[in-house]
């Protein structure tokens, strides 16, 4: 249903959804529970989004974990709906506590591996690409490009 709205549309729709959800949390303040996905390539790269929507900055696949879903579950599922990609060998890594617009936010760091190649809808995802960890892109949230490297030395020590 959603592809028969063009891209340019829907990219739109993204932004303004986005917008006023951020409104929600900041007034409401709910519980959100999410999850961020590190996926690796074959030669130990981490794949990186951009989304159409919000600051524009790379960032791990992810979002919201459902009420029936496991963070695991909701991995493989937020990155097969953002880069097309599946994950093989998924485990939790770690789980963080972020402020989100007002809100408090659970998130889980899932990690495991992937043998394809990312392909972004163009839709809420613009971008998709792997990065050498010691070549991440400097256009990162603050406190991403904190906690990223050590999630991935803590991804790569539990999957040897």
């Amino acid at each position: 249903m959603f592809r028969l709205i063009p891209p340019a549309l829907h990219r739109g729709l993204f932004r303004l959804a986005h917008v006023l959800r951020r409104c929600w949390w900041r007034i409401r303040k709910p519980r959100l529970h999410g999850c961020r996905v590190l996926a690796f390539d074959a030669q130990g790269r981490v794949l990186l989004v951009r989304h159409s929507y919000g600051s524009g900055k790379w960032m791990p696949p992810g979002g919201g974990i459902g009420r029936s879903e496991s963070p695991i579950t909701a991995a493989l599922r937020e990155l097969r709906e953002e880069t097309g990609c599946a994950l093989q060998d998924a485990m939790e890594i770690a789980e963080v506590e972020e402020r989100l617009h007002g809100a408090g936010n659970r998130v889980h760091v899932i990690a495991g591996g992937t043998r394809d190649a990312p392909c972004p809808d163009g839709r809420e995802i613009i971008e998709a690409r792997f990065f050498a960890p010691d070549a991440l892109p400097a256009e990162m949230p603050a406190h991403l490009a904190a906690d990223l490297p050590e999630w991935i030395r803590a991804a790569k020590a539990v999957r040897r």
